[in-house]
């Protein structure tokens, strides 16, 4: 072989892209066609409120960012996950789901459903060791949450932030207007 076949390989050289770079943007509700409150909770949980993993050797709280962080790494092309709401009294968390595709409203069920059963339960149910505080028969079905959503939408968008720039989604809340969730199961 000649020795000078690759001498002007440096033209061809393209740096890989750091996966833990992509997706780190700040979270723009306007970049995002529809928007869901989803409700977790543990299939056939050993628990009865979040404070008791600690038997199990879970940090609730860490496991939920920590899955959430990668998610939206991995997948922020499609899709931007946010905890709501988590009380360490309750048995449940909340999140906000963007898609940034709409979801025709016959679908909705199957895309949170492909997105929770597919896409979420494999991080916490192996990565996070939540396999711990699920019975017998949560193992067998290999199922992890039960979940329930609701369609957000603002009422009236007139009252949103003139700027338009939003830290997080309960910023999406007018104040002196009233939110309509449509539920569609």
């Amino acid at each position: 072989m000649n020795e000078n076949f690759f001498a002007d390989y440096k033209k061809f050289i393209v740096t890989p892209v750091d996966e833990k770079l992509i997706g780190k943007e700040s979270f723009d509700p306007k970049n995002y066609a529809s928007h869901y409150i989803m409700t977790l909770s543990i299939f056939n949980s050993r628990l009865t409120t979040w404070k008791d993993a600690v038997k199990y050797d879970i940090d609730v709280d860490k496991s939920i960012k920590t899955v959430l962080k990668e998610f939206n790494i991995k997948h922020h092309e499609r899709y931007h996950l946010q905890l709501l709401e988590l009380d360490r009294f309750k048995n449940y968390f909340v999140l906000a789901l963007s898609s940034k595709t709409k979801f025709e409203t016959k679908e909705e069920n199957d895309h949170i459903s492909f997105i929770v059963d597919r896409m979420l339960t494999n991080p916490f149910y192996v990565g996070q060791g939540w396999f711990n505080i699920i019975g017998e028969k949560g193992r067998i079905a290999r199922k992890l949450f039960c979940y329930s959503f609701m369609k957000y939408e603002i009422e009236n968008k007139d009252q949103m932030k003139i700027d338009k720039k939003f830290e997080n989604i309960s910023e999406f809340i007018p104040k002196n207007d009233e939110i309509k969730l449509v539920k569609n199961l």
